[in-house]
């Protein structure tokens, strides 16, 4: 089985995705990590992803499939696997359908109103000292404005005001809304309300992985 995680910034692909991995014992396989261990590795791949990324440019297609591709090919991945960050784009979708095109896929959709996103990443603060992360709304620190680990000053990164974040989200929904329309046209897309705390949102999950696949270790839940 293959689960692709889809959602806008703020939609809590990530944290979702970590609880998907401990509960289906599938690995998580984020582009953006793939990304980094290559160019620390210095890889062939890596190499020529650092300096896209050095020059502020987004890295193509071919690179970050041919990561994946390498990806795919470890032994832990073939009981199944969870994509975080990939594909985004149609020609990334049809890669990995040649790629690996006869296992069974569902796409996950964690859908969130604007409103709510803009909500959720405007409340992130930063450690400026440790990088820890923490949001006001449902992760905040013991003692405003200073980190619990390192006791270090929280700061709001630049991109998470509330303008530049309606901007990244609608930028996010014109890119990737053709690829939604292309799993819905193959009746993989799976839609979750991403609305509420973190437990009630992976317990949905459950309940359509569970139709799905028949998530290991699975308990009663409800949706």
């Amino acid at each position: 089985m293959r689960i692709v995680l889809f959602g806008a910034p703020g939609s809590g692909k990530g944290t979702q995705g970590e609880l998907m991995a401990k509960r289906t014992g599938f690995p998580r396989i984020s582009t953006g990590d793939l990304l980094r261990t290559a160019a620390q590795k210095r890889t062939p791949l890596g190499l020529k992803a650092e300096v896209v990324m050095k020059e502020g440019r987004l890295v193509s297609d071919e690179i970050v499939i041919g990561l994946v591709r390498e990806r795919l090919a470890d032994p832990d991945c073939r009981g199944g696997y969870i994509l975080d960050g990939f594909p985004r784009t149609i020609v990334q979708a049809e890669a990995l359908a040649t790629l690996d095109g006869e296992r069974p896929e569902v796409v996950m959709g964690i859908e969130v109103p604007t409103e709510v996103l803009i909500d959720r990443l405007s409340g992130r603060r930063i450690c400026s000292s440790c990088q820890a992360v923490y949001n006001l709304a449902v992760q905040p620190p013991r003692l405003e404005g200073v980190c619990d680990l390192c006791r270090g000053p929280l700061v709001q990164r630049p991109d998470d005001t509330p303008e530049v974040i309606r901007e990244r989200i609608r930028v996010y929904h014109e890119q990737t809304e053709s690829l939604k329309d292309h799993y819905l046209r193959l009746g993989s897309y799976r839609a979750v309300d991403g609305r509420g705390t973190i437990e009630e949102i992976f317990q949905r999950i459950v309940h359509v992985l569970d139709g799905e696949i028949g998530m290991p270790g699975r308990e009663t839940v409800t949706a």
